[in-house]
Formats: structure tokens, sequence, C-alpha cells
């Protein structure tokens, strides 16, 4: 895998994944934008939470086509412009930076995951943002109903 020049990389321990429960968007967005790097499951508690998903603009009509005969697991939240690395959804984020990890696949294999895309950000590329799991699985835990995700870190399902 080839890797591009990544920011510093640091994980939450136990005590500040607590804190990131009452961070605000902007301020999810600016520890990334710095390096944190991991599942974002608990981040910002209360506040939407989405997948990136980047397409050059001949693939977005089918991925757009694909999202709606499939809204239950790739419920569209946004779309932008071709070239635009910005969402009406959170008007000062910028989608190249302020992302964990992202992952980077170029003819069906994955080449890189970097701490942001600026290097790999083209003119043609449109983005789809897709609703995620982690916006509501806060609400399950204060309803007792503990998520793996939350607890280790993890990306697997409620238990």
């Amino acid at each position: 895998m080839n890797r591009t020049q990544d920011r510093p990389l640091h994980l939450l321990d136990d005590h500040d994944h607590d804190h990131a429960r009452a961070w605000s968007p902007n301020e999810a967005r600016a520890h990334f934008r710095s390096g944190l790097s991991g599942p974002t499951a608990g981040h910002a508690a209360g506040h939407t939470q989405a997948n990136l998903i980047s397409v050059p603009a001949d693939w977005a009509y089918d991925m757009l086509l694909f999202c709606q005969r499939n809204p239950k697991p790739c419920p569209v939240l946004d779309v932008t412009d071709a070239g635009s690395w910005t969402t009406v959804l959170a008007p000062d984020a910028d989608l190249r930076t302020d992302v964990p990890r992202y992952r980077v696949w170029e003819d069906g294999e994955l080449v890189d995951e970097p701490t942001d895309v600026v290097a790999y950000w083209r003119e043609d590329l449109v983005s789809f943002l897709i609703g995620c799991s982690f916006t509501f699985e806060w609400a399950l835990s204060e309803a007792g109903c503990h998520c793996a995700t939350s607890s280790r870190g993890a990306t697997s399902p409620c238990s």
C-alpha cells in the first residue's frame, strides 16, 4: 500500500473518549484535522455523523441510483457538485481533511489510508454523504443497549 505523508496520528484513550461525547461537530472535525484517527462512535453525541464516498462525476449517477434503490443501508444526506470539498450539512467543513481516516481505492484496489486526501482530490469528484449508525448509537447506550463500537473503538454491531 502506498502511504502519503500523513498528519501525526493519535487515538483516544478511555478518559478522552468520554470528553469526545461532548464535542460539538466543529470541535470533532478540528480534532480529526489535527490527527485524531479511529472510529468516531460516541463522538459529538446528538449530532449526525456521515460516511463519505467520493466518485468521479461519470460514476455519480450510478452511485446515486444505487443509493436510491438501497435507501436503508445507503441513506443519502447530501451530494456535492463535482470538485466541491464542502457540504451544506457542515459549511465550515473540508471533506478532504476533516475525516479521521480515508480509504483510497483505485481500480478496485485499496491503495492508501491517509488522514487527508488533498493529494488525491480531483475536480471531477462528486461526494456523497451517507447516513451512519453512529449518529444514534449514543441514544442506544443511554437506553441501556451498549454497543461494542463505543466501548472498544471497534466498528462492530451493538450487543
